[in-house]
């Protein structure tokens, strides 16, 4: 959320610059001087901050993938650890012969994070 907030004042910050700087003229010089063109201010600097956020973009991309898929694997292997100690909990009943009480199901529960 906090994110979204600050693109959002971004985006409004540059629309103010474009806004007040469309009359304003810049003279490009490509090439060592080669090639000259003349273009409102707001153009290029608007290209430089949509360059950096490609930039960004393609830089963040892969590690937020690979937490992604971290993150999925990670909630498989969750699940079939809650899987697994449902069938322990079930193969204990039957064992004893009873339901566990309260008290042993507290000390089950506990027993893995010793």
């Amino acid at each position: 959320m906090t994110r979204l907030i600050l693109v959002g004042f971004l985006l409004l910050l540059s629309l103010a610059f474009v806004l007040q700087n469309q009359e304003q003229e810049v003279s490009l010089r490509y090439f060592f001087g080669l090639l000259e063109a003349s273009t409102p201010i707001y153009k290029p600097i608007l290209a430089g901050f949509a360059v950096g956020l490609l930039v960004a973009a393609i830089l963040l991309f892969p590690p937020w993938v690979r937490s992604r898929i971290e993150l999925r694997r990670k909630t498989k292997a969750l699940q079939q650890a809650e899987v697994d100690l449902e069938r322990l909990r079930q193969s204990l009943e039957k064992v004893s012969g009873r339901t566990p009480a309260p008290a042993d199901m507290e000390s089950v529960r506990h027993f893995g994070d010793e």
